[in-house]
């Protein structure tokens, strides 16, 4: 494993953050593959980049504002295969909203990714909620897209042999 390989994936991963921050959903072709299956919960999972990207685009614009942390990234690297886990942080701002404008949340994001020609992409991602607090109205922007509110305790995920970062660290 090459350290250029880790620090790649971990620049790709942050760059998912500034892509959805700044609204730049071109960018998601240099971070997924076009059949990616993303996979954020049983009400909004993926399996074309282009529905992928038109459904955050469509999600993410009524937002006043959005910030979204990538932290704590563990990168397995096996030849042109790699596994990572990342947390995350993120904060929506809708002022439209009645009542308070804000909701925040904590998850964390899994990925498989293969190195392809133009470098290193997620081909399958899980993304799941750990904490939420704040107006649940305030992520509600359109029919048919909703992130699940239900948390999901990590600890449990890995006890139950669901956390594909410790299987391929072994």
């Amino acid at each position: 494993m090459a350290d250029s390989d880790i620090i790649a994936i971990t620049q790709l991963l942050n760059l998912y953050g500034l892509a959805v921050d700044t609204q730049r959903w071109d960018l998601f072709d240099r971070i997924f593959t076009s059949d990616v299956d993303a996979d954020y919960g049983p009400t909004s999972h993926w399996t074309d980049l282009a529905r992928f990207k038109a459904d955050f685009a469509a999600f993410h614009d009524p937002f006043d504002s959005t910030q979204h942390t990538m932290s704590t990234h563990i990168v397995e690297v096996d030849g042109d295969r790699a596994q990572s886990f990342c947390n995350g942080s993120w904060r929506l701002v809708r002022k439209a909203v009645d009542g308070a404008p804000l909701w925040d949340g904590t998850g964390w994001y899994e990925d498989d990714l293969i190195r392809t020609a133009g470098g290193w992409r997620i081909k399958a991602r899980t993304c799941r909620i750990t904490w939420w607090t704040g107006d649940p109205l305030v992520q509600e922007t359109i029919a048919g897209v909703k992130f699940e509110l239900k948390t999901t305790v990590l600890r449990r995920e890995a006890n139950a042999g669901r956390c594909r970062i410790l299987n391929a660290l072994g």
